[in-house]
């Protein structure tokens, strides 16, 4: 066998064992096995903490969306049937819980700051604390065009996902979206 092809046939068989290994883990996690679990948890916890902090545009924010999204995950993991890749539904599983996190989120400190959500969306932006230029960009966004900017050009959804997650329109989903590019745009023009 030419030493290329074997190479690359060994790549295959440690991703192959990889994916195994992750089954095997999602198998015992469902048996309540905790040791499983916090393996999965340490695998996920960067892709999962990322999206968190891009979708809520705060570290502290994103920190507690986070551990929330494992919190449910371990209560519904035996929801993952196996169709799709476990990464796949995790990331679908983390975007939902994100954003009903900050939706809630919203509404204590409306009620405890008794501000209207234009200031909650300033305050969002200058809270946040930027480790580049387009993060900091992306932060300063508002709310709903944030994160349909987040999941579709940075997390690749489609549109349609985007609508049927937020509940809005597929038309909405796409204006926000030109609303953000429209606003990072000008801030960049700006520097």
């Amino acid at each position: 066998m030419p030493a290329e092809l074997s190479l690359v046939k060994g790549s295959k068989t440690e991703a192959d064992e990889l994916a195994a290994h992750e089954l095997r883990l999602i198998a015992a996690a469902k048996k309540q096995d905790k040791a499983a679990f916090k393996q999965i948890y340490n695998m996920h916890l960067p892709m999962v903490y990322g999206l968190c902090l891009r979708l809520c545009a705060d570290k502290a924010m994103a920190e507690d969306a986070a551990q929330e999204v494992f919190i449910q995950l371990w209560r519904k993991i035996s929801n993952f049937d196996g169709n799709s890749k476990f990464s796949t539904w995790l990331h679908s599983v983390t975007t939902n819980v994100t954003i009903s996190y900050i939706r809630k989120q919203r509404g204590w400190w409306q009620k405890m700051m008794n501000i209207d959500s234009s200031d909650a969306d300033q305050f969002s932006a200058d809270a946040s604390i930027a480790e580049t230029d387009l993060e900091k960009y992306i932060y300063r966004l508002p709310e709903r065009a944030r994160w349909v900017f987040v999941l579709h050009a940075i997390e690749g959804y489609r549109h349609e996902e985007i609508a049927s997650t937020l509940g809005m329109a597929v038309g909405s989903s796409k204006a926000q979206f030109h609303r953000a590019k429209k606003l990072i745009q000008e801030w960049i023009g700006e520097q």
